[in-house]
């Protein structure tokens, strides 16, 4: 896993290394040569500087360039500068590279490179109105771009801005930091690196999850055992007016591909001609329902969930009055693993009826409801308001986005796997019937529903490979679910 620290830790990691280990000079150094080693430079090099250490990172590079042979100039955005970047600045001046300070009809089209060194981790709020320029004719100049640490008018806390660099590669220096994650990140960072500068590290820490992080993490099968090892897990959702979702997640087979043993759909009974023809391998359980919704009754409640071993609500449910009630029942004397979904949250955002260990796998729309909070308002501090929800309600988690947030309230793991084409109907459908498949028989921790983020992000960006982000459907997904469980099974 590598780890992810909010743009204020990296400022006190900063100042405590350069405080402990090693000046401000020599760290700025050290970016420079982390840069100059992630990438193939050649051709005529442009640096655009801001003003502060980040320009000074900037500076260093081009003494750095300069010295193995490049072509290198530099355009100031304007004539100010750092205490550290001025040392480096000074010697620019002495190794005679040519600087420029920026006018509006400035050249980039004669440079076979771009660097931004702009702005570094401190920006937020609105870009100046010359940076806006400079940032708009450098990513219409169609010239690769480095941008180092973080792309210049993209907040590194959120991944969001009103005009930022498109950057062909980003070196994040020291260790990621949100916003090369989040929100409109994937879309402004073509390829992302980071190199290990010797920071030292302090604050609060995220963890951003990789494939070596799941190492066989789901057992081995045995011949000596049988389905009841794997748990029974059950689905209860649908209604007359959405019955295709309930449909995918189990038609998807994902809950049994991610390895239950058995899939019991629990639904109402007049819905269940539409969808038992395509249960092929599962069972199901028929609830009683007026006009295709489901009706409160404790003892149906009670017999369908006999020998359930873990429990997914809210799948294609609608929002009744027997349906709260339904909820709060399970939720108030059922204690196995629980994920609710859908207009399970839906419900739980009206109810505000919330217990200790239950599973949240919200979109922000779905967050929005249940916080209180307007969707602008999440985005701006999506880690800490996920983090502290879960904290107040001692519940999991998982907010999903272009990258997916996982958190118990103390620990924070991110899963970036996913794509563009999964951004269809019914690809929560298929995320929710992976964790609760794993649910079925892996124990219900945070690694675990970080997993199944995992497993349905690979798969779909498989998914992608085939049938391309337009075309794309959740369906896709799940025909490459197995293919992508091998990686984390025990041989």
């Amino acid at each position: 896993m590598q780890k992810v620290i909010s743009k204020e830790n990296m400022k006190k990691s900063d100042e405590y290394t350069i405080q402990n280990k090693m000046s401000s000079l020599k760290l700025m150094d050290k970016a420079a040569i982390a840069v100059m080693q992630s990438y193939n430079f050649k051709g005529k090099i442009l640096i655009v500087a801001g003003t502060g250490n980040n320009a000074g990172d900037g500076y260093a590079l081009a003494n750095r360039l300069y010295e193995n042979g490049h072509q290198v100039e530099i355009l100031l955005t304007e004539n100010k500068f750092s205490k550290e970047g001025k040392h480096y600045f000074n010697l620019c001046i002495k190794n005679k590279i040519p600087i420029y300070i920026y006018e509006n009809n400035f050249n980039f089209q004669k440079y076979d490179l771009l660097v931004d060194a702009i702005y570094g981790i401190g920006f937020s709020g609105m870009l100046p109105k010359h940076i806006e320029t400079i940032i708009n004719q450098m990513n219409n100049s169609n010239k690769p771009i480095i941008s180092i640490d973080i792309n210049s008018g993209l907040d590194a806390n959120n991944g969001l801005a009103t005009t930022c660099i498109n950057s062909t590669l980003t070196v994040a220096i020291g260790a990621l930091k949100p916003g090369h994650l989040l929100n409109m990140a994937k879309d402004k960072i073509n390829k992302l690196v980071v190199q290990n500068i010797d920071i030292e590290i302090v604050g609060e820490t995220y963890y951003l999850l990789e494939e070596c992080d799941f190492k066989e993490y789901i057992p081995k099968r045995l011949n000596n055992s049988n389905k009841g090892n794997y748990g029974l897990v059950g689905i209860l959702g649908g209604c007359q007016n959405y019955s295709g979702s309930v449909k995918l997640a189990n038609l998807s087979l994902s809950a049994l591909t991610s390895g239950s043993g058995v899939a019991r759909i629990i639904t109402p009974n007049s819905i269940i001609s539409s969808i038992s023809p395509y249960l092929l391998e599962s069972t199901i359980y028929p609830i009683p329902d007026q006009n295709g919704q489901m009706i409160y009754n404790k003892d149906s409640i009670d017999k369908s969930l006999e020998k359930v071993t873990a429990l997914l609500i809210g799948i294609g449910w609608n929002q009744t009055k027997d349906n709260e009630k339904i909820l709060n029942y399970i939720i108030n004397n059922y204690h196995i693993p629980m994920v609710i979904d859908a207009d399970g949250l839906n419900t739980i955002a009206k109810t505000k009826n919330l217990k200790p260990n239950l599973i949240l796998t919200p979109h922000l729309k779905e967050f929005s409801r249940l916080t209180g909070l307007s969707i602008e308002e999440i985005i701006k501090d999506e880690i800490n308001i996920a983090k502290n929800y879960a904290k107040n309600h001692q519940i999991t988690l998982l907010l999903k986005g272009p990258a997916t947030i996982i958190t118990d309230g103390n620990i924070v793991y991110i899963v970036n796997t996913g794509c563009p084409g999964m951004a269809t109907a019914g690809s929560g459908d298929v995320l929710s019937g992976i964790i609760i498949g794993l649910l079925g028989y892996l124990k219900p921790t945070l690694k675990t529903v970080a997993l199944a983020a995992y497993i349905n992000g690979l798969a779909g960006m498989l998914a992608e490979k085939d049938k391309g982000s337009v075309s794309m459907l959740a369906s896709d997904t799940i025909n490459h679910l197995s293919e992508v469980i091998k990686k984390f099974t025990k041989n």
